[in-house]
C-alpha cells in the first residue's frame, strides 16, 4: 500500500468516526473524502474479496439483501451496502466499514447504480454481475433504456472474465455480444400461447430486424418468453427458472424454482424475480436448495419495499415508487389487499427522484382508483401535478397535505385499520425521518 492510499483510508475512517461521534452519521461522505484523495483506492480495498455487482432499474436493493441472506448460510463474512449508497463514494464507504477475515472467503455484494458500474470496474474485478431488468426510469438522467444498458455494458467491458447473470425474460439482455460468460434466469411457469405486450411497453423490438416481438407468455411489462416473428431472435435457454407459482398474496409468495419449493415473506410477482436472481447467485456460489430456503426464511423487507410499521392503532405499509413499471406492480400488489385501506401518495422531483415526472401519466393510476381507497391524501413538491393526474384517473376526493407532520396527524384518524403509502425516493426519506422523530420508526434504511 502506497502512502497516498494509506492516507486516503485513514482520512475516510476519521471522517466516519467524526460523523458517528458528532452527527447522526452519513453513509457516503467517508468514501467521498477517501476517493478524492486517492481515485484508485477501490483497487486496494477490494483486493481480498470476491465481488458481486447487482444492478438494474428495479429490484437492486431487495435482490442485494436477498443474496446476502442466502450467502450467509455458507459464507458468514459478507460485505454489502444495505443503505443503498450505490454511487462510487458509497461503494468506497462500504469497503472502509469492513475488515476482511484472513483464512475465510470474503464476499462483497454491492448494489451499484447502472451509470456507476463503469466508474468502479476499472478498479474492482467482480466475479459476477447480476442484472435484474431495465425499464424507463429517470429519463432526465438515463434517457431511454438502451442508453441505460450501454452504461452497464461499458462497465462490464472492464471485467471480461466476470460472469453476467441476467434476466433472460428481458429482451434487451439478449441483444448484445460480450466476451463474458453468460447465465440467464426467468420464468417457465405457463403453457405457451400467443401474446403481444401492451402498446405502451418499452423494449419490445427485435434488435436485428426491429419487428415487434411476440410472446408465448408475459409475466409483466416486456418480460416473458419472447420471440421475433420474422427471424431467429428469441429468449435464450434459461439456466435457472421459476417453474410454478404456488401462492401470491400481499405479504407472501410461494413458488417453485427448478422444481424445488420456496417461500418468501414478501409479496408481489416482481419480487419473485428478485428471489430468482438471488437463488441463481447462491447456486453459482455452491449453495444447496436447502440452504437457500433457510436464507429465504430470514429475508427482511428493506427500506421502502413493503416496509411496515404501526401508527397508533393503524397498520401502515410503505412502498417506493419511481417509474411506471414499478408503480404498476405496486398497484397490482395492493390488489391483493382484502381489507379497506386509506392511501397517501407523495411525489417529489429532486435529482434523486428523477426530475422528469412525466412517468406518472404512464402509471396505472386508473387501476389504483379502482381499488377505492377509503380516504386519499397527496403531498410532495409536485402535489399539484399529482392531483391533476389522479383526478383524471377517477379519484373524486383528494386531500392535500401541507407537510409530513400534517399527513401523520391526518393518518392517525382515518377510518381504516390499513394504510398504504406510496412515495418517491426523497419524499420517502423525509417521511421516514419525520416518523422516526415521532417515534413510529427507527432511524436507518432497513426495517
Amino acid at each position: 500500500m502506497n502512502i497516498r492510499t494509506n492516507f486516503a483510508i485513514q482520512a475516510g475512517k476519521f471522517t466516519r468516526w467524526a460523523l458517528q461521534t458528532f452527527t447522526n452519521g452519513g453513509s457516503s461522505l467517508p468514501g467521498k473524502v477517501a476517493h478524492a484523495i486517492d481515485p484508485h483506492i477501490l483497487k486496494h480495498l477490494s483486493d481480498h474479496y470476491e465481488v458481486i455487482i447487482v444492478s438494474g432499474t428495479n429490484g437492486k436493493t431487495l435482490t442485494t439483501s436477498l443474496i446476502v441472506q442466502l450467502l450467509k448460510q455458507k459464507y458468514p463474512n459478507i460485505l454489502t451496502n444495505p443503505t443503498g449508497a450505490n454511487l462510487t463514494q458509497g461503494v468506497v464507504s462500504t469497503f472502509l466499514n469492513h475488515t476482511p477475515v484472513k483464512g475465510e472467503k470474503n464476499i462483497a455484494v454491492l448494489e451499484v447504480d447502472e451509470a456507476t458500474i463503469k466508474h468502479i470496474t476499472p478498479f474492482i474485478q467482480p466475479k459476477l454481475f447480476v442484472f435484474t431488468n431495465i425499464f424507463r426510469d429517470q429519463m432526465d438522467r438515463f434517457g431511454e433504456i438502451y442508453t441505460t444498458y450501454q452504461y452497464m455494458l461499458d462497465g462490464a467491458s472492464f471485467a471480461p472474465e466476470a460472469t453476467i447473470l441476467s434476466n433472460g425474460d428481458a429482451p434487451i439482455f439478449n441483444s448484445d455480444t460480450l466476451p463474458n460468460p453468460r447465465l440467464y434466469f426467468g420464468f417457465n411457469h405457463a403453457e405457451d400461447g400467443h401474446y403481444q405486450a401492451h402498446y405502451n411497453t418499452d423494449g419490445i423490438l427485435c434488435p436485428h430486424c426491429h419487428s415487434i416481438l411476440q410472446y408465448n407468455f408475459i409475466t409483466y411489462s416486456n418480460l416473458g418468453k419472447y420471440y421475433c416473428p420474422n427471424g431467429d431472435f428469441k429468449r435464450p435457454d434459461l439456466d435457472y427458472a421459476v417453474t410454478e407459482l404456488t401462492e401470491l398474496s400481499l405479504t407472501k409468495s410461494s413458488f417453485k424454482i427448478d422444481g424445488f419449493d420456496f417461500s418468501l415473506p414478501i409479496g408481489g410477482l416482481y419480487n419473485i424475480y428478485n428471489a430468482l436472481s438471488a437463488y441463481a447467485t447462491a447456486r453459482f456460489f455452491g449453495l444447496t436448495p436447502e440452504e437457500i430456503q433457510a436464507g429465504f426464511g430470514q429475508a427482511q423487507r428493506v427500506f421502502g419495499r413493503q416496509e411496515t410499521f404501526t401508527l397508533e392503532d393503524k397498520e401502515v405499509m410503505i412502498n417506493l415508487i419511481k417509474n411506471p413499471v414499478g408503480f404498476n406492480q405496486i398497484v397490482q400488489l395492493l390488489g391483493y389487499e382484502k381489507e379497506e385501506f386509506s392511501l397517501a401518495v407523495l411525489l417529489n422531483d429532486n435529482y434523486a427522484d428523477g426530475q422528469d415526472i412525466s412517468w406518472i401519466w404512464d402509471g396505472e393510476f386508473e387501476e389504483l382508483a379502482k381499488l377505492t381507497p377509503k380516504q386519499t391524501y397527496i403531498g410532495g413538491l409536485r402535489v399539484d401535478d399529482l392531483e391533476t393526474r389522479m383526478e383524471v384517473a377517477g379519484f373524486t376526493t383528494l386531500t392535500k397535505t401541507e407537510n409530513n407532520d400534517n399527513l401523520i396527524e391526518k393518518l392517525k384518524s382515518v377510518p381504516t385499520k390499513k394504510i398504504n403509502i406510496l412515495a418517491t425516493y426523497t419524499a420517502l426519506l423525509q417521511l421516514r425521518k419525520d416518523l422516526a422523530k415521532h417515534g413510529y420508526l427507527k432511524e436507518g434504511m432497513t426495517s
